[in-house]
């Protein structure tokens, strides 16, 4: 029989054709047994309480009084504490005694069910307030007689859409703008120029009572939520009396509780106070909340 035989010539490949996959591959699943647990795995926590020492830490508290910070706990004080504190280093530092005072807030965003409190810019009626100049509010509205009544009670302008190209222009400008609800859908060409400060009903900027408004944002104070869950804000001046920055201190704390529910557990993760020119003073910010009153028994 002739033997069946196959010649390749030298230099030229056997031709091939390769089989080409249109589609993406199955991602491999994994086993029911893995899968249960990764579920189960959590993050281990230790507790302290009952611990003679914290994990990681050399003790409770420093035996001297200078002691390298990394080997003992963070110490936490009370507001009134940090207000005194922060008034005793003025005074051994020989600085200014009127200097603003700040707090930078940490919040826990969190909600139920993977949700989150989206970031807020609120504004205040402080009990004492520290600004020497009022601020400048502009006030929208087509009536006659409510710009009229706007400006006898301190708008720096009031008036319809004739001053929406102004604004544009950069003629004229305002620290806070406010509006009547009839006009906002003439407003819309000022959203990407105001931003923030562009008129909104959960800010209280749009409303009936002119009057209210302007009493609230020509002495209110204002703060926002920045990256994701900060809050860095002025609340005092350090030459005033202890008991009004803490009244100042408490009334912005409870404002910014006010936005997330109560059933959530505490808001503010993280307090610090500090001046213009000492160090940072971390305090309890949760203790500075009025305590709910206890339903008593009839």
């Amino acid at each position: 029989m002739a033997s069946c035989t196959r010649t390749v010539w030298k230099g030229v490949p056997a031709s091939r054709s390769l089989p080409v996959r249109t589609f993406a591959a199955v991602k491999a699943q994994k086993k029911k047994a893995d899968a249960e647990k990764e579920a189960k795995k959590e993050k281990r926590v230790i507790d302290d309480k009952y611990r003679h020492k914290p994990f990681g830490k050399t003790a409770w508290k420093p035996m001297d009084d200078v002691y390298i910070l990394r080997y003992y706990p963070r110490t936490v004080h009370s507001a009134a504490e940090a207000i005194d504190m922060l008034k005793k280093f003025q005074a051994l530092d020989f600085t200014a005694l009127s200097q603003p005072i700040y707090i930078d807030l940490k919040l826990d965003m969190k909600l139920e069910k993977k949700k989150k409190v989206d970031p807020f810019v609120s504004t205040v009626h402080l009990p004492h307030p520290f600004k020497t100049e009022m601020n400048k509010v502009l006030v929208f509205t087509e009536d006659v007689n409510q710009a009229k009544l706007a400006q006898e009670n301190g708008a720096v302008f009031a008036g319809g859409a004739e001053l929406i190209q102004p604004i544009l222009d950069d003629e004229i400008s305002a620290d806070f703008y406010v509006a009547v609800p009839d006009i906002l859908p003439k407003l819309v060409l000022l959203k990407n120029k105001l931003r923030k400060k562009f008129p909104k009903g959960k800010r209280g900027s749009v409303g009936v009572d002119i009057p209210k408004m302007l009493q609230l944002f020509k002495t209110g104070h204002e703060y926002l939520v920045e990256d994701d869950c900060y809050i860095r804000t002025k609340i005092a001046m350090l030459d005033m009396p202890s008991d009004h920055i803490f009244s100042n201190l408490q009334t912005i704390l409870v404002d910014v509780c006010s936005h997330r529910p109560a059933s959530s557990g505490p808001f503010i993760d993280r307090a610090i106070m500090t001046s213009q020119t000492s160090e940072a003073v971390w305090f309890h910010g949760n203790d500075v909340l009025p305590k709910p009153a206890e339903d008593t028994e009839d």
